[in-house]
């Protein structure tokens, strides 16, 4: 049975999940947008040694961390595409990424997960198409996951996933 999709607009650091999606970057360094507010959300100098204990994670792959201080028990760190017209496998790449976190959450028994708009930052994901990459890609997944919930952290983007779902 496929998993109930929903959309939110928020915080995703607040989230009441097994796990939470981080847009991280290779290095799993923390940075800005969503990947910083993790960081600092779930206790940075505890998250960063366990990021550092992975090392890197490449495009289109998933890592997973404990949630540290966070409500949420795991986080989940997948790498997406830096968006470069859509013409470079990006679409491919961004899919890999909801179907890799999602293996990763049925690794660890995570049944409730919440993903960011993965590249839409300062990747320069167009975050519309974004979007429908993630909903395509997460109502064909295989998958233990009863709750995807997309959190927007934009009216814009949020918009985007009501129309999806």
């Amino acid at each position: 049975m496929p998993p109930e999709l929903q959309a939110a607009l928020g915080d995703i650091t607040t989230a009441h999940v097994d796990a939470i999606v981080n847009a991280a970057n290779r290095g799993l360094l923390g940075g800005g947008g969503v990947d910083g507010a993790i960081h600092r959300a779930a206790g940075a100098e505890r998250l960063h040694a366990a990021c550092r204990a992975i090392g890197e994670c490449p495009p289109g792959q998933a890592v997973v961390t404990d949630g540290f201080d966070l409500p949420a028990r795991h986080i989940i760190h997948t790498v997406g595409p830096v968006w470069r017209g859509g013409g470079a496998g990006e679409p491919e790449t961004l899919a890999s990424c909801y179907r890799s976190a999602l293996a990763v959450a049925d690794e660890v028994g995570a049944r409730t997960i919440a993903f960011p708009g993965i590249s839409t930052g300062v990747f320069g994901y167009p975050p519309a198409l974004a979007a429908e990459v993630a909903v395509t890609t997460v109502r064909a997944a295989d998958t233990d996951v009863t709750l995807v919930r997309f959190v927007a952290f934009d009216a814009g983007t949020f918009e985007h996933y009501v129309a999806l779902l």
